[in-house]
């Protein structure tokens, strides 16, 4: 008789996770950066792209010489777990060029965060689920609400809430949302 193999568990093993995630850029055609990074976010595997917000322009929450940068909120549903996912996140940002800095907040060609992660809270050295700073940013709440007006997060809180205590802080809509091709 053989002993039972042991199965590892793949990257598809956990159930569907709803996840939301910021996309930022201010280098190198932001516009067509953002389009990119949707176009390579419904490219990957265990992961289904479900809606991008529209496409907006905000000023840059560090220093102020820098191009004003292009944002948007994709919601997806995935298999993998967030860690797995923020390694595919963190790939597609070096191919399209993004150069990891010790500069915070600096201009860059692509940011892609990860907002919210079902109804998770996670802190570990490589992640913080839900992101630090989405309750204060203007340009992660008003495009989220395109999406998910209804929103509450993991902590109770709800998204109406929070946009009616952040400013727009001269937020605008350049373009709708990118078209998903399923």
């Amino acid at each position: 008789m053989q002993p039972p193999s042991s199965t590892k568990r793949s990257a598809a093993a956990t159930l569907p996770t709803l996840c939301y995630l910021g996309l930022g850029a201010n280098l190198h055609q932001p516009l067509q950066q953002l389009q990119q990074a949707v176009v390579a976010l419904a490219a990957l595997e265990h992961c289904q792209l479900q809606s991008v917000s529209s496409l907006y322009g905000s000023k840059p929450m560090g220093p102020q010489d820098q191009p004003d940068y292009v944002n948007a909120v994709a919601a997806l549903v995935t298999t993998l777990s967030a860690e797995q996912l923020l390694t595919q996140l963190q790939k597609i940002e070096l191919e399209q060029g993004r150069q990891r800095k010790d500069e915070r907040w600096g201009p860059r060609t692509l940011d892609l965060d990860i907002l919210l992660f079902g109804n998770q809270s996670i802190d570990s050295e490589r992640l913080t689920v839900p992101h630090y700073g989405m309750k204060v940013r203007e340009f992660v709440l008003y495009p989220l609400a395109e999406l998910a007006p209804e929103l509450h997060l993991p902590d109770g809180t709800r998204l109406s809430q929070l946009l009616a205590e952040v400013a727009l802080n001269g937020l605008v809509v350049l373009a709708p949302p990118p078209a998903l091709d399923r």
